[in-house]
């Protein structure tokens, strides 16, 4: 007697429990992933944003290109709503319009490499002996003054190569996502670094990179040449200079893949005669006359219509390659997740927002400034109303390989909810949920005030590798499937997000964190 009454309790408990549990909408989720592998257009849609629209750096016209497009695409989709905002001040627009360099004597090889961003053109074709000058601290500038007036320079040593004996590219094995699932407990007193505050030795380096790039405009050095991360031809690229209006153009200042760099030091180091030629040519733009975040809206039809799903990654991106991993294939995925939404017309109770992010290469601008023009201040935490209306925000940015799961960046609150989401999805192989945090984009803007921002998990590919940041960053580099994956996964979790009664659970909310200084440009 008493056994049956231990079952009957247990029944009565689990049958109140069970409806308070998350359901996965199977019809939903079939329809989704039928259009996002038998009908997919993400490819087509990167094609256009790399092949024909990229590089974009924010600032360029080529930004505003893209952006053009993007909002027609839309318009022909059927999706009505769409519309640049300004975010804030950016400073100058730049681009690079003509690089060549090559090295004539002791043989001709044409020079692998792009110019610095925000640095200045080059007096037409130069011609000349290159020097080494080891430029990487206060004491050297004074040894070097009064020397370079007119000088083609190269600014850092040689740089050893390493054989790759193993492979450039990787995807998470199931030991490393059950790594990645384990918690992360941080030692007690230590904290996570605040999102946006520099570390001191990163103030460091920029503070003794104006100085440098003072000293060689004083100089009037012709060209720097400065010595690229990555092999095979690869080199990473990013800033050399100042967008802020107030402050003088950087000189011009090209990066080089080490291959080439190395033989020329070698030549150099050794008294062989070496002489190089080169052009570069950049123009520059008035202050914020690109800068903008492109927004979208897909309306909601239901009771919760006022409130909003958001969805998003960041549309700038570097200029020595298309941008591709870094972040064309975010930016597909998410207008191919509104191009699913709107041609399978599901229920949707909330507003589906897309906003594709500016300049979140220099420091999660774009997205900074929309969440404090439209939720909260982060210095003060004054909220506005859209701040109650939110449910979340996706946010892919993390290359081309395919989703494998989601941060929760600490809010375990979300856990149930999206394992459940995500257990129809475990064949996709995007079934892991972790608490722990990632950062690095624009999730963060929102995590920051106290909303719900999530990152997801994707494979590695050849991200740290081969293409972030760097001139391999083009289309051929992301697989056809990944991204098929990802619009079917994130489409899913959109969906589940707008239909869900309530909007998810969220941390408390943050203390105001007064901001460290002025932007800096």
């Amino acid at each position: 007697m008493k056994h049956r009454a231990s079952i009957f309790l247990f029944l009565l408990v689990f049958a109140l429990v069970l409806p308070a549990q998350e359901k996965a909408d199977l019809e939903a989720i079939y329809r989704v992933k039928q259009e996002a592998f038998q009908n997919s257009r993400v490819m087509d849609i990167l094609m256009q944003l790399t092949d024909v629209h990229g590089p974009r750096l924010a600032g360029s016209p080529r930004y505003r290109a893209g952006a053009e497009w993007v909002q027609k695409t839309l318009k022909e989709w059927g999706i009505e709503d769409v519309r640049f905002e300004p975010w804030g001040q950016f400073g100058r627009g730049w681009e690079n319009k003509k690089y060549y360099a090559a090295m004539t004597e002791p043989a001709y090889m044409p020079l692998i490499g792009a110019p610095q961003a925000w640095t200045a053109s080059t007096n037409g074709m130069i011609t000349g002996e290159p020097i080494f000058a080891a430029l990487r601290e206060e004491a050297d500038l004074a040894k070097w003054r009064g020397k370079l007036a007119g000088k083609i320079v190269l600014v850092d040593p040689p740089r050893d190569i390493a054989l790759h004996e193993k492979a450039d590219a990787r995807r998470y094995t199931d030991q490393d996502l059950a790594g990645i699932a384990t918690a992360q407990i941080l030692p007690f007193g230590r904290r996570m670094a605040a999102p946006g505050q520099p570390r001191p030795n990163f103030l460091q380096m920029m503070a003794f990179r104006r100085k440098l790039n003072d000293f060689l405009r004083e100089e009037k050095a012709a060209l720097i040449i400065q010595n690229g991360r990555g092999d095979f031809g690869t080199f990473f690229t990013s800033s050399g200079g100042s967008r802020n209006p107030k402050d003088q153009q950087s000189p011009p200042a090209i990066v080089l893949t080490a291959e080439h760099y190395n033989r020329i030091w070698r030549l150099l180091d050794r008294k062989v005669p070496v002489r190089i030629e080169a052009e570069i040519r950049n123009e520059w733009y008035d202050a914020d006359q690109h800068n903008f975040n492109i927004v979208a809206d897909l309306p909601g039809a239901g009771k919760h219509k006022d409130e909003i799903v958001m969805i998003g990654g960041h549309f700038d991106t570097w200029h020595a390659g298309t941008g591709a991993t870094d972040n064309s294939a975010g930016s597909a995925v998410m207008l191919e997740v509104m191009r699913i939404l709107k041609k399978l017309d599901l229920k949707l109770d909330r507003t589906v927002r897309m906003a594709l992010w500016d300049a979140e290469e220099q420091g999660l601008l774009g997205s900074r400034g929309y969440v404090t023009k439209h939720f909260a201040d982060r210095a003060t935490m004054k909220t506005l109303p859209e701040y109650d209306k939110l449910s979340a925000y996706y946010n892919v940015d993390n290359g081309g390989g395919r989703i494998r799961g989601i941060y929760l960046q600490g809010n375990d609150m979300c856990r149930p909810i999206f394992e459940a989401w995500l257990a129809p999805l475990r064949d996709l192989g995007a079934a892991t949920v972790t608490s722990r945090n990632t950062g690095g984009t624009d999730h963060q803007s929102f995590d920051a005030v106290g909303l719900p921002g999530f990152q997801f998990i994707q494979d590695p590919l050849e991200y740290d590798t081969r293409t972030h940041h760097t001139n391999m960053d083009v289309y051929d580099r992301i697989p056809r499937e990944d991204m098929m994956q990802m619009s079917a996964v994130v489409a899913t979790l959109v969906v589940h997000t707008a239909n869900r009664e309530e909007k998810l659970p969220r941390k408390p909310r943050p203390a105001p964190r007064p901001q460290q200084g002025p932007m800096s440009f």
